[in-house]
C-alpha cells in the first residue's frame, strides 16, 4: 500500500475564468455500454450463464459531464454520435440530466460507439470490448472555438488527437485552464501533452510517454517533459498518486461495495474539475474526486449511481481523515 507523501496542504494557484456560460465543457468520447454481470471472469474456450445485462450511457467525457451535472455544475458535451437509435439514446441521456448538448454531431450512416463490458460480480471489477465507428472522428477544423472556450474549465480525453490539439490551443489563447483523461498514447499525443494544465492519466500511462517503470519517477519526468502543472495517475483500489509543486501526494480510495468499477476513472475526473472549480485544495480535491469515484461504483452502469453533491458531502462526513 502507498503511503503518504506530503502532509502540507497546498494551493492549485490557478486563476479560472468568470463569467462563462458554462462551468466545464468536455469534448470526446460517448458510448452505450451492454453490462454483463457474471459471477466470475470466463476462462478461454469455456461457457458460463450470465447474471444480467443492462443496456447504459457512457464513455469517457460524456460520463464526467454528467458527473459535474448531478454535482449542480453548468456542463456542455462536445462530440459525434451515428444517426442510429443509440445515438439517439445518448443526446437524450445526456438531456435528461441537464448537460447541454448542442455541439454533438450526428454522422448520417455512422454507428454510434459502443462497448461490451463484461463484470466480475465479487469484485465489480471489469473488462471493456469497444468499437468506435471511424466516421465519427472529429477533425481539427471542426473544433469551433466559441464553444470550447465556452466554459471554465475545458475536459479532453486525447482520442481525436487534431481536435484536442485544436480544442487544447483554443483554451489556452482563452486562458482557460485544461483537464486531461487520457489512458492510451495516441499518435500524435506528445504535441497534446504540453497544452495541458492537469494530467491525470491512467497507471501505466506516465510509464509509457517517459519510459521509466517507477510511477513516481515517471509522474516526475512526464511534469518535466510536458510543463504540466498539475500530473496524477490513478491507481486503483489505492487511490490516486499526483506530483505538484514538486511533492508526491497520495490520496487513498475509499473502501466500498464496489457492483461495478465502469466510469469510475470519468466519474474521478468529473469530481476533480468540482474541486478546482470551487476552490478546494489540492488534498481535498482528490479526496472529493476519490469519493465521486467510490459512490459510482454502488451501481451497474458508468452513470446510474453518479452522486450529488449532497450524498458526496454526506460521504465525506462520515470518512473523516
Amino acid at each position: 500500500m502507498l503511503s503518504a507523501f506530503c502532509f502540507l496542504i497546498l494551493e492549485f494557484g490557478i486563476e479560472i475564468p468568470q463569467g462563462k456560460p458554462f462551468d466545464a465543457i468536455a469534448l470526446g468520447l460517448n458510448a452505450v455500454d451492454h453490462l454483463i454481470v457474471v459471477p466470475r471472469f470466463p476462462e478461454f474456450n469455456t461457457k458460463i450463464p450470465f447474471l444480467s445485462h443492462t443496456l447504459a450511457p457512457g464513455g469517457q467525457s460524456a460520463t464526467a459531464m454528467v458527473a459535474l451535472a448531478r454535482l449542480g455544475m453548468r456542463a456542455r458535451y462536445i462530440g459525434s454520435v451515428g444517426s442510429d437509435d443509440l445515438g439517439q439514446f445518448q443526446i437524450e441521456s445526456l438531456a435528461s440530466e441537464g448537460v447541454e448538448s448542442s455541439g454533438v454531431k450526428v454522422v448520417e450512416a455512422a454507428e454510434s460507439q459502443t462497448a461490451f463490458i463484461i463484470i466480475d460480480e465479487t469484485t465489480g471489477e471489469r473488462t471493456i470490448l469497444w468499437n468506435r465507428d471511424e466516421r465519427l472522428t472529429i477533425g481539427a477544423d471542426e473544433v469551433d472555438f466559441d464553444l470550447v472556450t465556452s466554459g471554465r474549465m475545458l475536459l479532453l480525453d486525447g482520442h481525436d488527437v487534431g481536435a484536442s490539439i485544436q480544442a487544447a490551443m483554443y483554451a489556452r489563447r482563452a486562458s482557460v485552464p485544461t483537464v486531461l483523461d487520457i489512458d492510451n498514447f495516441y499518435k500524435g499525443a506528445e504535441q497534446l501533452l504540453p497544452f495541458i494544465d492537469f494530467n491525470i492519466c491512467s497507471s501505466d500511462f506516465p510509464k509509457r510517454v517517459t519510459g521509466e517503470p517507477d510511477l513516481k519517477l515517471a509522474l516526475k519526468k512526464l511534469h518535466e517533459q510536458t510543463g504540466s502543472r498539475f500530473v496524477a495517475s490513478t491507481i486503483g483500489k489505492e487511490g490516486a498518486l499526483a506530483y505538484f509543486d514538486g511533492q508526491y501526494i497520495h490520496s487513498p480510495a475509499f473502501e466500498i461495495d464496489c457492483r461495478d468499477a465502469t466510469g469510475a476513472g470519468d466519474a474521478f475526473h468529473g469530481g476533480f474539475i468540482y474541486g478546482l472549480l470551487t476552490g478546494l485544495s489540492v488534498e481535498d480535491t482528490l479526496r472529493f474526486a476519490n469519493a465521486v469515484s467510490a459512490l459510482k461504483c454502488r451501481s451497474i452502469g458508468a452513470r446510474t449511481a453518479l452522486p450529488t453533491l449532497e450524498e458526496v458531502t454526506r460521504f465525506l462526513s462520515d470518512h473523516p481523515i
